[in-house]
């Protein structure tokens, strides 16, 4: 296989690229996920941009942490829950809040999304990664 496409194969975390929570989700997974299974993309790419419309989403004014995996996109408490199965040990566990209703669930993911720039902050510009994982970015 060729480098261009082992970049791109898996599931992809895309996120808000100026946020100071959504960075610190992104080096959350980043420090779980010794496999390096999750890529991961700003909202704001052009990966981003080119992807999301072909779900029928807006990225202008998605304001998700979004999983696209296997041609499929999950995103609100959905993304965040696909996403922590595949981390280490103990957040898998947190899969099981998938009883709670989805209602439920995006209730308190849309609460925090509104008010996350105010919580933690937004930066200018998006987050510059270390070269060392700079390769599980994609533009």
């Amino acid at each position: 296989m060729n480098e261009k496409k082992d970049r791109t194969e898996g599931p992809v975390v895309l996120f808000d690229g100026v946020c100071n929570f959504c960075e610190g989700s992104v080096r959350f997974i980043i420090d779980r996920d010794p496999k390096g299974t999750f890529r991961f993309a700003s909202l704001q790419s052009a990966f981003a941009h080119e992807r999301l419309p072909k779900h029928g989403y807006d990225p202008e004014v998605l304001s998700s942490v979004v999983l696209i995996e296997n041609d499929r996109l999950y995103a609100k408490s959905g993304s965040a829950l696909r996403i922590v199965r595949r981390l280490r040990f103990p957040w898998p566990l947190l899969r099981g809040l998938m009883i709670v209703p989805p209602f439920l669930r995006n209730f308190v993911y849309d609460f925090i999304a509104r008010n996350r720039y105010k919580w933690f902050g937004k930066k200018e510009e998006c987050m510059v990664p270390t070269p060392e994982i700079r390769k599980r970015f994609l533009g």
